[in-house]
Parts: C-alpha cells; structure tokens; sequence
C-alpha cells in the first residue's frame, strides 16, 4: 500500500523539478495517470469513466457522473492539470456565444450587474461611440457603487498593451482617463510594455510597427464571478462584423478567481497609467525597457507563475478533501443544508503562454494534443492569421487525425485595403497558404488535411481555436478557445491566454459542434483552383520578403 502511494508522489516531485520543460512535465503526468489508472483497474472490476460516452460510444454510461475533482485517469485530459489548475464547472454555467452583438450586449448587461469586480484584459480599447458605451457602463456601475442606498466595494482592473493603447492623440489611455481621475481609488489601468521593444529598437521603429515586437493579447472580460473568454478585443468592429469566437461561464468563482488573480499579475509587471496621462511601475518592480531585461522577466516569471501554481495547489488539495477523509459527510451536510448546485460535468483548464517570461504551458498542451489525436479523430481548428509555427505545421502533416482548417479569405483579413506596406499582409497570408497546401499535397494528404477559406461579404474574420472529435463520435469533447493564433507571434513574443474545456455533457457538446458548424458553413474548400483566381496573384517582392518578416504577424 505504501508503494502505491509513493508512485504518484515520486512522479508529482519530479514535475516539480522541470518548471522549464513543460512538455517533459506533461509526458511525465500522463505516465503517472496511467499508473494511477492501472492501479484503479487492479483494485476494482469497474472504474468509473467520466468521458465513457466518447471514449466508447456504443457502451452506455452506468448511472449518473462523478464530481468532477476526480481520482486519477478517469479521463484522457486529466494529464493537464499536472500543468495548471483543473476547475470543474456544470456545463449548464457554460454558454457558447455567436455573434459579435451578442458578445457586446451581454458585456454591457454584466458590467451593469457587478457590484464587486470588473476585471478585462484587451490588446487595446478602440474610441468609437460602441467603445464610449462600454465606459459609459463603467462609470454608471462605478457611481452606483458610491450610493448610500446600494454600496458596493466595486473594484475596476483593465490591462491593455501599451504600444497599441497608446497610438494616436484619441487613444484607448484618453478613453479611461475620466475613469481613473473620477474614481482613482476603484479603477486601475495597467499598460503591458514587452522587455523586448527597447533601447534604439523602441527609437527606431515607427508607432504602428512598434506592437509587432511583442505585445499583451490575453482577451479575458470578467464580472464578479463570471468570465467572458474570447479572441475578441474592445473595438467597435468586434461588436457588429468581426466574427470570433466567445465563451461565458457564468457563475464559476475558482474560475474567475484564477483570472482575476492573472490579470493582477500582468497589471503588477507592467507600467500604470496615472490621472495625468503619465505612466509609473509599481513600486519596487523592474522597469520593462529602461531596466535589466532578464532580471524584470525573471521577476515576470515569479509573479505569474506563483498565481498558476497557487491555484494549482489549491484544486489539488481541494481534489484530496473530496475524496478523502470526511469529504462525503460533508457533500451530504451541504445537500441537505440546501446546496443544490448541479454536478460538475465540464473541466476548464486554463492555458497561459509567456514565452518573453520563458512560460510555455500552452504551447506544450497544443503539441500534446496534435500529437495524441489518433486515427479516426477529428481536429477542427481555426486561425485569424494563418501563419502555424513549424512544430505545429510539422505535427498536423505528420500525424494520423483528420485536419479542417479554417483560415481567412484574403478579403475577409482584417488587413485587407490597407494602406502602405499593411494592405500587403492578405497576399503574404496568401502566400504563406499556398506553401502549406502545396506540402500537403506533396505528401498526398489531401484527403486527411484540409484547407477551407472563410468568406463572409462585409465582415472580417478573427476567429481562433480547435474543436476536437475523438474516433467514432459526431460530436466535440475538447475546445481550445482564447487568445493564440497558432503562429509564430503566439508562441514566441506575446502574452497568451486560453482554456482547454473538456466536457461529457452532451449538451454542452452540442453548442460546440453547432459553433464549428456555424463558423465552417460561411467556408469554402481550398484547392489548387483556388490560387489562379486574379485576386491570389502574390507580387514576387512579397514572395521575397514574406520569410523575412513572417514571425512579425
């Protein structure tokens, strides 16, 4: 008995000791799942599975589910929490938004109803009427909050890049200044600067290139205990005919917790914006670009990674008090005391990338998973910016899952007509395309991996993720949904931030698999056809230069 113990305790000590390597760090958490697994399997005839209907969908689940804080193996995903915290949520608080207007109306109605927290973290917050509305929420919940028939303690926390919020005179810092003057002890505005723009880099480059150095593109809207995930930003063309994609767990505090706790953390290592437009760091930080860059990321490093253990460690012993002890007699205490909040059905495990700050949980789940898809799974995935990394490129050609890709028609780019060198960007996307496909069918994939162009007449396209579809099943058990773009930028300069969701909740699966085919239906198939059309010729100086400036965009 003892040795059974100590297996799992070995493995989680040694996870402990690769904090650099999370790749190595998961490989070894799924070994030590298995060994749990087996050692279940020995100890009973019956283990229960959580995924049972999508890991064998002609055998029907025996009763109803488990709590989601479950022991060891019971679902192929578990091996993301030896990475980050595991949550477990009712899928009936998940709720799959569509349409940019949806996504606008239920921010505003949130803002409205908070009475504790209004937490978002955006690449920047354009300065629209659309936009003025999203502050006017701010400041009418903010006067609220000072009321004396109906006082809050209120709190407003916005993270943006500082690059992209501070260009131009009207920029996203002289939208939130009223704010920040009228209500300077709720509101904080903090402006992320990449340790990577600076010196005579930051002197050289002009204000609207300067952002393709690095920037913060975590996009997490959160209100009091729910949290809006998307790729979208705080502008007005994301509010009416910039199709991403978004998420809302309404009601799930850990969760919305383990965010807050992460925007705070950003917020503490970058630069705050004061009443007179000027910026400060907090006291006692390094300076993003005036300072030392190693020792202000190794600080970065620390802080973020602290919130991530943290709340890691917290689910973990949360995970040991259910099932252990007197967990039972307390479940059963709080059932009869009146606690009917429904089972957990749903894992949310969020995924950050930091690479400036040597963070790469994300990048190692996303390769895992391309990795694990085995023949006969279906991987539905989705870019904006179609520009996937070459481990990503190499694992999609060189595995056994099926492959739909969804990237944007040149015209639907939110680069397209652009002036200058930017309205080049839908031709080298074009051309970045065109090598892709020409790999695939080098390889004779054509039939395993497939390309489809979005193209929706008046409307951009913004939208990033997977939907994954395990062999035999119509329907999706896993979505990566969030920030990431799958490229270069991703991976290697920006901050990231995104959720795995794995779920069992065949209603839940159901508002996933209608998502991938609401965004695949406005598709259509790339073939070699596709590159003759007059709009898809490349100009041959941005063949050239495409390989030079790709990991930028």
């Amino acid at each position: 008995m003892a040795a059974a113990v100590a297996r799992p305790v070995f493995w989680r000590r040694l996870l402990g000791l690769l904090p650099g390597r999370p790749g190595l760090a998961a490989l070894l958490g799924r070994l030590s799942d298995r060994l749990g697994r087996n050692r279940d399997r020995r100890r009973r005839r019956s283990p229960w599975l959580l995924l049972a209907p999508l890991l064998s969908p002609a055998v029907p689940q025996a009763g109803p589910p488990p709590c989601c804080l479950c022991p060891e193996g019971v679902h192929r995903f578990q091996w993301i929490r030896n990475l980050v915290p595991e949550f477990g949520v009712s899928s009936s608080h998940v709720r799959v938004l569509s349409s940019p207007a949806e996504f606008f109306e239920l921010m505003k109605g949130q803002i409205k109803a908070a009475r504790r927290r209004v937490v978002m973290a955006s690449l920047y917050l354009g300065t629209g009427p659309l936009e003025q509305e999203l502050v006017d929420c701010l400041e009418i919940a903010l006067e609220r909050s000072l009321r004396a028939e109906s006082p809050s303690d209120l709190r407003v926390s916005v993270l943006l890049d500082f690059t992209r919020g501070s260009r131009g005179r009207k920029n996203s810092r002289t939208m939130l200044l009223p704010l920040l003057q009228r209500f300077p002890e709720q509101v904080r505005v903090s402006l992320f600067h990449t340790p990577s723009l600076r010196g005579l880099l930051r002197l050289l480059v002009p204000e609207r290139f300067n952002e393709t150095i690095g920037l913060q593109h975590i996009k997490v809207y959160l209100f009091d205990s729910s949290v809006i995930l998307s790729g979208a930003n705080l502008s007005d063309s994301y509010f009416t005919n910039r199709q991403d994609r978004y998420v809302f767990l309404r009601d799930c505090p850990e969760v919305a917790d383990f965010f807050a706790e992460l925007v705070e953390a950003v917020g503490d290592v970058s630069l705050q914006l004061q009443a007179d437009d000027t910026v400060q760091v907090v006291e006692g930080m390094v300076h993003p670009y005036k300072g030392d860059r190693a020792a202000y990321c190794k600080a970065a490093n620390a802080r973020v990674m602290g919130v991530i253990e943290a709340a890691r460690t917290r689910q973990q012993r949360l995970h040991a008090q259910t099932f252990h002890g007197d967990a039972l007699v307390l479940r059963e205490d709080a059932a009869a005391a009146g606690d009917r909040r429904p089972a957990p059905d749903t894992w949310i495990y969020p995924l950050i990338q930091m690479k400036p700050f040597e963070i790469r949980i994300d990048e190692a789940v996303t390769e895992t998973l391309l990795t694990e898809a085995e023949r006969g799974a279906r991987v539905f995935l989705t870019t904006g910016y179609f520009n996937l990394t070459q481990a990503y490129m190499d694992l999609v050609l060189g595995t056994r899952a099926e492959y739909q890709i969804l990237l944007a028609s040149p015209e639907v780019n939110g680069f397209f007509g652009a002036k200058g060198v930017a309205g080049a960007i839908p031709a080298a996307y074009v051309h970045i395309e065109r090598q892709f496909f020409r790999a695939v069918c080098t390889r004779g994939q054509q039939e395993r991996v497939r390309l489809q162009e979005y193209r929706r007449r008046g409307w951009t396209f913004h939208a990033k993720g997977l939907w994954l579809y395990l062999a035999g099943s119509s329907l999706p058990c896993l979505t990566l949904i969030g920030s990431p773009n799958f490229g270069y930028r991703s991976v290697h300069r920006d901050l990231e931030a995104q959720i795995a969701i794995v779920t069992e909740s065949q209603a839940l699966q159901q508002q996933l698999h209608q998502e991938q085919e609401q965004l695949y239906r406005r598709s259509g198939v790339v073939s070699p056809a596709t590159f003759e059309q007059p709009g898809r010729r490349v100009q041959l100086w941005v063949k050239m230069v495409t390989p030079l400036i790709k990991n930028f965009f």
